[in-house]
C-alpha cells in the first residue's frame, strides 16, 4: 500500500510551492506514495502561474481530510483562507502566519496517524516567531511537539551523512554548549537512527574537532581533550562504534567521510558548509523522532522566487528518502517483532570412557643408525660357485 505524505507548503514568498508543484507532476512521485500538500489552492495556482505554462493548466483536489487523497491528483488542504496575499521574494509576517498553520495542520494529522510521514518546505526562521512558534527552525518545533527528549539534524546524500551536536547555535556560543554529555547524548541517537532508519547494523561514526587541528594536544584549545574524547571514549564502552576527535579540514578535504557511515560535527556551518560544497541536492532529516520527517536543504530562495528558477531535485530527494526510511523502519520492526526466546541447548551426546594413554616408557632403546646393507659375495665364494657349475656341465657330457 503507498504511503500517504505530508507535505507542507512553508513560506508562500519563497520556493516552496514552485519545488512542490515541480516534485509532484514527475509521474514517478505518485507511483510511490500519495501525497497531501498542506497549504492552500489559491495560493498554489497562484505560484503554478508564475512556472511554465505546462503548470499553467494543472488542477488541485481540495480536501478536508487526508483520507479524500486520490491517487494522481495534486491533492491540498486548505489551511489557511483565500484572502492570504503574497508578496515574492519578501519577508511579511502573513507568510510566517500562513507556515505556521501549515505546519500545525500536518503535524495533527501525523499524530493521529491519517499521514505516514512528513516533508517541509522551508520556512524563514524570523518571521513564523509567535508566541505558538518560539523555537529556532523545524528540528526543534518537531521534538516538542511529539515529545523526544533527544533528536538530531542530520544531512543525507549519495556520499555522506552528517549530523550536528548544535544545529542553530551563534558561534559565540558553541563552545559553551558543547559538553562531554550532549556529544555522547547525539552519538546515542545517530547510532540508533543509523541502525533503525538505515538499516546499518554496526555503524562507524566520525567525531569532529572543535578547534583547528583538533586542538594540537591543548594548544589551540582543550575541548578535544576535556570534551570530545572522553564522550568518545564512553561511547564506545556503551557499544557505539565512535572515532576521533578529527580535524575538520584535512578530514574532508582528504575525502576520509568515505570511510564512515555518518559524520557527527560540534556545530552547523562546520558539518553544512563542506555537506552542500559537494552536494546542493541533499536532505535535512530529523532523526531521533518517532515520526519521519524530512526536507529539502535549502532555504526560502527570496532572491529567486516567483522566477521558474528553482531546482526541485533537493524536494523529490526529501520525498523519496521520507518514503525509504519509513520502510525500512516498517522493515526493522517486522524482523524484530515476535523474537524466538532463547534457550541454551542441552548437551546429550553419549561420552565414551577412554584408556588412560600409557607413559612413555623409559630405558627403552631407540634406533639411532638405519641397518647396515648387506654386504657384497666375497671374489673366494664366487669362484667356488663357478667350480660347481663346471662340475655339473662335464657330468651331463659323460
Amino acid at each position: 500500500m503507498k504511503p500517504t505524505i505530508a507535505i507542507t507548503a512553508g513560506d508562500i514568498n519563497g520556493v516552496g510551492y514552485e519545488v512542490i508543484l515541480k516534485s509532484l507532476i514527475d509521474p514517478h512521485t505518485s507511483e510511490i506514495c500519495r501525497a497531501v500538500v498542506y497549504g492552500n489552492a489559491k495560493m498554489a495556482h497562484y505560484h503554478a502561474m508564475t512556472m511554465d505554462s505546462e503548470f499553467h493548466g494543472l488542477s488541485f483536489n481540495a480536501i478536508d481530510d487526508p483520507k479524500q487523497a486520490k491517487d494522481g491528483r495534486i491533492n491540498i488542504i486548505n489551511c489557511y483562507g483565500d484572502e492570504t496575499m503574497a508578496a515574492l521574494g519578501q519577508s511579511t509576517p502573513e507568510a510566517g502566519q500562513a507556515a505556521l498553520q501549515s505546519l500545525q495542520r500536518a503535524c495533527q494529522d501525523l499524530q493521529q496517524g491519517t499521514v505516514d510521514a512528513l516533508v517541509t518546505a522551508p520556512i524563514n526562521k524570523d518571521n513564523i516567531q509567535c508566541d505558538a512558534f518560539r523555537f529556532s527552525g523545524h528540528t526543534e518545533y518537531l521534538a516538542k511537539y511529539f515529545g523526544q527528549g533527544e533528536s538530531l539534524m542530520m544531512m543525507l546524500s549519495e556520499r555522506m551523512r552528517v549530523a550536528l551536536v548544535c544545529n542553530h547555535t551563534p558561534i559565540a556560543e558553541v563552545a559553551q554548549t558543547i559538553t562531554e554529555e550532549r556529544i555522547l547524548a547525539k552519538l546515542k541517537v545517530l547510532n540508533e537512527s543509523l541502525k533503525n532508519d538505515f538499516s546499518i547494523e554496526k555503524p562507524r561514526i566520525a567525531v569532529l574537532a572543535l578547534n583547528p587541528h583538533a586542538g594540537d594536544n591543548g594548544l589551540i584549545g582543550t575541548e578535544e581533550e576535556t570534551i570530545i574524547k572522553p564522550a568518545i571514549a564512553k561511547a564506545n564502552e556503551e557499544g557505539v562504534w565512535a572515532f576521533g576527535p578529527y580535524a575538520a579540514d584535512g578530514f574532508f578535504g582528504a575525502g576520509q567521510y568515505v570511510h564512515f557511515d555518518a559524520v557527527l560535527a560540534m556545530y552547523h556551518d562546520q558539518g553544512l558548509t563542506p555537506f552542500k560544497a559537494l552536494d546542493m541536492s541533499g536532505v535535512n532529516y530529523t532523526a531521533g523522532l518517532r515520526i519521519v520527517r524530512t526536507s529539502p536543504d535549502h532555504g526560502t530562495a527570496y532572491d529567486i522566487a516567483g522566477q521558474n528558477q528553482a531546482d526541485a531535485e533537493s524536494m523529490l530527494h526529501a520525498i523519496y528518502a521520507a518514503i525509504d526510511i519509513l520502510q525500512q523502519r516498517q522493515e526493522n520492526a517486522e524482523l524484530k517483532a515476535n523474537p524466538l526466546p532463547f534457550v541454551p541447548r542441552e548437551d546429550k551426546r553419549e561420552r565414551k570412557e577412554y584408556a588412560p594413554i600409557p607413559p612413555k616408557r623409559e630405558n627403552t632403546p631407540v634406533a639411532t643408525e638405519p641397518a647396515a646393507a648387506p654386504e657384497e659375495p666375497v671374489e673366494e665364494e664366487m669362484q667356488v660357485q663357478v667350480d660347481v657349475e663346471e662340475e655339473i656341465i662335464e657330468d651331463n657330457d659323460k
